[in-house]
């Protein structure tokens, strides 16, 4: 991805009250399709109204520049409930919720409660608690995947 058109959206959506959790380039070079994910940082779940208003700041900053192709297709969304955990600052955020982790050193993928985000400065260990109450320390740079866990009631 471009850093300078990360810069712009990530401008546009801060602009729009909310965080930028992932821009993903996709479609073709002639075509590109920005796919961008946004969340609230109040923490209350993103509305239509809210991707909608990041869309036309988006847009507006981008087709004010000459950073992408003409024609692009912009999507915006929320991050969904099963969200990926990516930066220390949401694994911090998400303390108390069930992930789903894939580690080598966890022995490949373990559902558990995110217990806590201990470290600073890219050292950073998260605890998990399995479903027989073990708990389980794992460096957070050794961590594949992650993910929220939602349940259906």
């Amino acid at each position: 991805m471009n850093s300078a058109v990360e810069e712009v959206v990530t401008q546009a959506v801060a602009a729009s009250g909310l965080e930028l959790v992932e821009l993903r380039r996709l479609g073709t070079k002639s075509r590109p399709v920005l796919d961008v994910r946004v969340d609230r940082p109040d923490g209350q779940r993103v509305t239509v109204g809210d991707c909608a208003r990041a869309s036309r700041a988006i847009e507006e900053r981008l087709d004010a520049s000459d950073l992408i192709a003409q024609r692009y297709v912009l999507e915006v969304s929320s991050p969904g409930v099963e969200r990926r955990l990516r930066t220390t600052a949401e694994w911090r955020r998400f303390v108390g919720r069930e992930v789903s982790v894939t580690s080598t050193s966890l022995g490949g993928r373990i559902d558990a409660t995110l217990v806590a985000v201990e470290g600073t400065d890219g050292a950073e260990d998260v605890t998990l608690r399995d479903a027989n109450g073990v708990e389980h320390r794992v460096p957070l740079g050794e961590i594949r995947e992650a993910r929220l866990v939602f349940h259906w009631k």
